[in-house]
């Protein structure tokens, strides 16, 4: 394989990764609980966060709705990290790692 056709394949699959990644960033991910819900970007931004003040009745439900924060949001961070290996983990692979 000639150095030129080298560079015209790095060159698509740069253009390849950045749609992709860009496709990533728009994409939103939704997770929820009984008291929160959160949409997140694919790079990581939230969306919205919105907390069902209703069901909140006294303090003690504070420490459950901290529960419930932490588990929407590793809920949406998995959702979004599972989402970039899926579509961009074949570039990795493809060149050892080094993406």
């Amino acid at each position: 394989m000639n150095m030129q056709n080298l560079m015209a394949q790095a060159k698509k699959m740069k253009k390849d990764i950045e749609k992709k990644q860009e496709e990533l960033n728009n994409q939103e991910f939704f997770a929820q609980t009984e008291l929160v819900s959160i949409t997140m970007f694919g790079n990581k931004k939230i969306k919205s966060l919105k907390i069902d003040k209703d069901k909140i009745t006294d303090f003690d439900d504070l420490e459950a709705l901290e529960d419930m924060f932490s588990i929407v949001l590793n809920d949406v961070l998995k959702q979004i990290d599972d989402e970039t290996n899926s579509k961009m983990g074949m570039y990795g692979s493809g060149l050892n790692g080094l993406i």
